[in-house]
This record gives structure tokens, C-alpha cells and sequence, in this order.
């Protein structure tokens, strides 16, 4: 990453839309599957790859207890530091993943630790393609008037760590990256704070 993409601010989702899009899959019980996904990403600052590639067994224990700590073993190779790999999920983001359990379980997709967490119609591993798409869905019917890519999960993921503790290296930690250049990003203005410095200007 060169010095200017390193300092350039990331496009992220603001408060409002963050919420809305959770808002609009919870609502939806088809859409369930898609609503932990959604939760995963912004709960955990995880990229694509890494949410795709994730099996039964990386996230829950005995009886579809979910874990604290998930190791990853599909990353992105430029921090190959397999001790940084590791991602702590939160509270809410463990219960709605007990949540998921019962319900594949019901449905009778594959709980065994090698099946994948997140499948198509088909009872197939997610794609990419498949991802991305229904993240354009989504957000049509979240209402957004404009559209991000599914990265922009990720920005802002790691935004809300920053904004919430002001502490960089906390969030480099995080975000797994290897140096400290590539969360500095970060401690940027983000499309929140721009939204509340314009809100209420006199014009």
C-alpha cells in the first residue's frame, strides 16, 4: 500500500446506514442468514475472503456454542503472522450466531466442523459474486442513495473502533495489520463525522 492510499479516508457506512441495513435484514426472515453475515463483517472488521472461507467448526464449539475466539485460516497474506490471525467476537454477534446454529440445524444444512458457515439456496459455499450481490440488494432496500462495496463493511468496522476508543494501536490490532501505516487511515474523518459537521450549517 503506497503512502497516499495509506492516508486516504475510507468510504464507510454511517451510523444511520449501519443500522438501517441490520434493520432491514433482521426484519426479514429470509433474510436471517444474510443479517449475521452483515452482523459478522461489522463486528468483527473481517474482509470477504476471510468471512467466505469460515467453516462450522472455526465458530462454534460443542452443541452450537459460539466461541469467544475465532482463529482464521484464510487471511490476507501481506500480515502472514498466523498469532495475529486471531478475532474476538462480540457479545450480541455470539448470541445471534447461536441463533444461526438452531436455524441451519432446522433447515439441515451441515453442522459438521469442515461445512461452511454461510451457503446459497444450493447448500453451497457463499461466493463472492454471491456476496457482493446481495449486499447491492440490501442496501436498495435499506433505502441508500449511494452505493458501496462490501469493503466499506470493513472501513467501517474499524472506523467505529477508532471513533470509540481513540486508540489507534487498539485498532491496528483489530484490524491485523502488520504496520501501523495502514490503520492510520483510520483516524481519519469518516462519512459520519463529515455528515455531522455539514448537518447543521446555515445555509
Amino acid at each position: 500500500m503506497s503512502y497516499a492510499e495509506s492516508t486516504r479516508t475510507p468510504r464507510t457506512l454511517t451510523d444511520a446506514e449501519q443500522a438501517r441495513l441490520l434493520k432491514v435484514t433482521g426484519e426479514h426472515a429470509r433474510g436471517f442468514r444474510d443479517h449475521v453475515l452483515l452482523s459478522f463483517a461489522l463486528g468483527t472488521a473481517l474482509r470477504e475472503a476471510e468471512l467466505l472461507a469460515l467453516n462450522v467448526g472455526d465458530v462454534f464449539g460443542v452443541e452450537g456454542k459460539a466461541r469467544r475466539r475465532v482463529q482464521l485460516r484464510v487471511f490476507k497474506r501481506s500480515n502472514d503472522d498466523e498469532s495475529m490471525q486471531e478475532v474476538v467476537l462480540p457479545d450480541p454477534l455470539r448470541a445471534k450466531l447461536e441463533k444461526l446454529w438452531r436455524w441451519k440445524k432446522q433447515r439441515g444444512e451441515g453442522l459438521e466442523p469442515d461445512a461452511p458457515l454461510f451457503v446459497s439456496r444450493r447448500g453451497l459455499r457463499l461466493s463472492s459474486r454471491q456476496l457482493r450481490n446481495l449486499f447491492h440488494v440490501w442496501q436498495e432496500r435499506a433505502g441508500f442513495e449511494r452505493v458501496l462495496s462490501f469493503h466499506s463493511m470493513r472501513h467501517s468496522s474499524l472506523t467505529n473502533v477508532y471513533r470509540s476508543t481513540r486508540d489507534i494501536r487498539l485498532t491496528q490490532r483489530v484490524a491485523r495489520h502488520k504496520s501501523i501505516t495502514s490503520t492510520i487511515r483510520y483516524a481519519g474523518p469518516s462519512d459520519e463525522d463529515i455528515l455531522r459537521a455539514v448537518r447543521d450549517l446555515p445555509c
